[in-house]
């Protein structure tokens, strides 16, 4: 019986990135308090809610991209523009000034779901489907 692994794709390591990089900034919200930031309804337990889902979402997909189902490709896409739009959202708010997410590891986290978002993306989109 074989039990060696298969080799992992550039598709699982760049979901994996972008993914560790998502929840790592939603880590570092709840300190921001995000949900002020963003008006979400509910307070903390609106944001609570927000993130049992799109983390769910996020980690959903990381099985699809693991197993090579067919929605894969979509499911790294979606993750990729998940990591690009809050980088580009958080970059357009300090922009207008505001001080949350400064801190020298907030700024690497975003500039991380930017980086790896993109290049999950740019993967994804070359991938057959």
């Amino acid at each position: 019986m074989d039990t060696k692994a298969p080799p992992r794709t550039a598709l699982e390591h760049l979901y994996f990135g972008t993914a560790l990089a998502l929840v790592l900034h939603q880590i570092d919200a709840a300190f921001w308090h995000e949900w002020d930031m963003f008006a979400v309804p509910g307070g903390i337990q609106g944001f609570l809610v927000f993130n049992l889902v799109a983390v769910g979402a996020v980690l959903w997909g990381y099985r699809s991209v693991v197993l090579d189902v067919r929605s894969a490709r979509r499911w790294a896409m979606g993750c990729g523009a998940l990591g690009i739009g809050t980088a580009a959202l958080h970059a357009a708010f300090a922009v207008a000034g505001h001080p949350a997410f400064g801190l020298p590891l907030s700024v690497l986290t975003l500039l991380l779901c930017f980086a790896l978002g993109t290049a999950l993306l740019v993967v994804a989109y070359r991938r057959p489907h």
